[in-house]
């Protein structure tokens, strides 16, 4: 089985024309105003499953600052969900600093969501008043039956590109620490920072709850990544992830491949994992 974690879905509209919504959503001009980065819909997702024989996709919106566009992302994937029951997971995507997260985080898991994501501080990083956020929703997941919630991560060195956060690893460090309860999904490898899984005190505890998905990873890190995570003994809690339409599957596979994992780690990575992260 093959699912991909890690996969943004827009309305029919914004795939038309984005351009009427730059205005005051500075984070989706800095990932969207270059015509190249793809905007698709359910039905382009779909054929892609099709072509690349993945058999369920966790898809997430949005995190945009105006509440209407939130709820209408959304509601594009409520509606993804209940026509693809069998094929479609989604995850509730909003604006974190919002004072509406919360009840937006009921009413699309009451409506049929597996959890929140993919969240994003694009400007600020993950700092302390991002967890000042991040607290009334987490609670609502851990409510809800401890449903995931999928966090934007980068690696903090290297080089730039749209979408890369002032983040730091102490800061993503000190989200896992603030809640140890909450399962949390890391985008991007979490930055790198699953390496100190291998620390002899302290770290194994504070991450217990914490995965770590693909996303770009071919446009990131060689194919020895997954053997590091392998040998960092976290293969059970690394999740494949597109971050579709940005890549498409095969390039993850093609990776996966050309690296020194066996079999079993490979399934794992492909669709165990979140096949019981999210049940």
């Amino acid at each position: 089985m093959i699912i991909d974690s890690h996969v943004h879905i827009f309305p029919e509209k914004i795939k038309q024309d984005r351009s009427g919504y730059f205005d005051n959503e500075p984070e989706f001009k800095l990932l969207y105003n270059s015509p190249k980065a793809a905007i698709c819909n359910i039905n382009d997702l779909i054929e892609s499953m099709d072509t690349y024989q993945v058999d369920i996709s966790v898809i997430c919106g949005f995190p945009w600052r105006n509440p209407e566009f939130t709820k209408k992302n959304n509601d594009v994937i409520i509606e993804s969900v209940q026509k693809y029951p069998g094929r479609i997971k989604g995850l509730a995507c909003f604006d974190a600093a919002w004072d509406g997260a919360p009840d937006e985080t009921r009413r699309c898991i009451d409506a049929g969501l597996c959890g929140a994501g993919e969240l994003a501080f694009y400007l600020s990083g993950i700092d302390k008043k991002a967890l000042t956020f991040l607290d009334p929703v987490m609670a609502v997941l851990r409510d809800k039956g401890n449903l995931p919630c999928m966090i934007h991560t980068n690696e903090p060195v290297g080089h730039k590109y749209p979408g890369k956060t002032p983040v730091t690893l102490e800061q993503i460090y000190t989200l896992a620490k603030t809640f140890p309860d909450n399962k949390i999904i890391l985008a991007h490898w979490g930055g790198g920072i699953f390496l100190y899984n291998i620390l002899k005190k302290e770290t194994k505890t504070t991450l217990k709850n914490i995965w770590y998905d693909t996303a770009a990873s071919p446009f990131l890190y060689d194919p020895q990544i997954y053997d590091i995570a392998a040998d960092a003994g976290v293969a059970d809690k690394v999740l494949f992830g597109t971050d579709f339409p940005l890549l498409a599957p095969d390039r993850y596979y093609t990776d996966i491949d050309n690296s020194g994992i066996n079999i079993q780690q490979k399934k794992q990575i492909l669709g165990e994992n979140a096949a019981l992260l999210y049940g």
